[in-house]
């Protein structure tokens, strides 16, 4: 497989967790968001939306959006799941995952910052207000159902949406001494290996230091 990826991207971040976990082999294709590769003609043609992450498998398939790749990946390899196999816990697990997806990751990305700033408004404010309401809100809606991670004992979904958000959560300042049930899963996410390989600074178009 081959996954067509940004080392800062939280949506490519999730699947390389989820490929980590699973301990599925794949080759890493760097899309380069900021020198706006992923508007090219070629990478439109694997993802019409111009995003990361594409997937694509041994057969030439493209899968798209982290999320249906996530899905994929656990019926591909059932163990350990990303989705809960109990119909609640997975409903649990889903939604805190959307809160993240659906509700905060969109409104402080890249192209929505740039029409922020476009229109003349602070797209750091905008973005630590959305992030810092959101999280929030994570919290609120995990608190019920919260293990060891987000959904019970083993990391779900949910929990590889949320480390993403808070690497992006310290990048715009917001408080998080006010989330304290999802900064403490977050250090047992960081714990294991396949959160550590997957990490922004691991991979191979992060920026490197010169000495």
């Amino acid at each position: 497989m081959k996954l067509y990826s940004y080392w800062r991207s939280s949506a490519s971040w999730r699947v390389r967790i989820g490929l980590a976990l699973k301990g599925l082999p794949y080759a890493y294709e760097a899309v380069d968001l900021l020198a706006s590769q992923q508007k090219a003609d070629a990478h439109a043609a694997r993802n019409p939306m111009r995003q990361v992450p594409v997937l694509e498998l041994d057969d030439g398939t493209r899968l798209t959006q982290s999320l249906a790749i996530l899905g994929y990946l656990d019926h591909l390899r059932p163990d350990p799941p990303l989705y809960p196999v109990d119909a609640l816990e997975r409903a649990h697990a889903v939604a805190l995952a959307e809160i993240v997806n659906a509700g905060i990751q969109p409104l402080q990305n890249l192209t929505v910052l740039g029409r922020i700033e476009a229109l003349g408004g602070d797209k750091l404010v905008w973005g630590r207000d959305v992030i810092q309401s959101g999280l929030e809100a994570l919290q609120a809606a995990a608190a019920p159902h919260a293990g060891t991670f987000l959904v019970g004992d083993a990391p779900t979904v949910a929990d590889l949406c949320l480390v993403p958000q808070l690497y992006n959560a310290r990048r715009f300042a917001c408080d998080l001494d006010r989330l304290g049930l999802l900064t403490t899963i977050e250090a047992r996410c960081a714990a294991l290996p396949a959160f550590q390989a997957a990490h922004p600074d691991q991979q191979p178009d992060a920026p490197r230091s010169t000495p």
